[in-house]
């Protein structure tokens, strides 16, 4: 053998271990660039999972704020139509009169006047009614006219013998009503 064979097996193991270092590094290279495409891929689809959710969950929670508003005015709006018709309840049970508006106080004077034994009684009214209140008054003994009471209609009447004081006013009538039939009245202006 020869020098220059021994060198030219050398140099021929030198081209062949080269040869597979090249093609171990191109598989490896292949190898790292695979697990990186899959890695970017799952990392992509993790990233379009998360921006989905998020975004149905921002759409959601718009979609919840818009419910509760609308609710809340919707509400607003039902307060606003119950106050109306209170007022214009009100506005009319004052503008009762005539002999309606005399029987109406007779009746409530009535029941009060049964809460008291003895004793001298007050009684309060509304200013336009002190005429009325006087004149129904003159059937009732030891009670007297002793004042105003700002109300729709009606009486208070008090007496310091009993310490007993019965509010008797159109408004008092009113709100017992207005609570008990609140419901009611509802149901029927916007149809529950």
């Amino acid at each position: 053998m020869s020098l220059d064979t021994v060198a030219e097996d050398i140099k021929d193991d030198a081209r062949e271990r080269a040869e597979r270092i090249d093609e171990e590094t191109d598989e490896r290279v292949e190898e790292i660039i695979s697990e990186a495409e899959a890695d970017a891929e799952e990392i992509l689809a993790e990233r379009e999972r998360d921006l989905e959710t998020r975004i149905e969950q921002e759409r959601e929670q718009k979609l919840s704020s818009a419910k509760l508003e609308a609710k809340q005015k919707r509400l607003e709006a039902r307060r606003d139509s119950l106050a109306e018709v209170r007022d214009r309840a009100e506005s009319a049970i004052a503008d009762i009169a005539g002999d309606r508006r005399e029987e109406l106080t007779r009746e409530l004077l009535d029941d009060a006047a049964a809460e008291f034994d003895e004793g001298f009684v007050e009684v309060y009214g509304r200013d336009d009614d002190a005429d009325l209140i006087e004149s129904i008054l003159d059937d009732y003994e030891d009670f007297e006219r002793a004042g105003s009471v700002e109300c729709l209609g009606g009486i208070v009447a008090e007496s310091e013998a009993s310490r007993v004081r019965v509010n008797n006013t159109f408004d008092s009538v009113f709100d017992a009503v207005w609570d008990a039939e609140l419901k009611a009245v509802s149901e029927r202006l916007f149809d529950q």
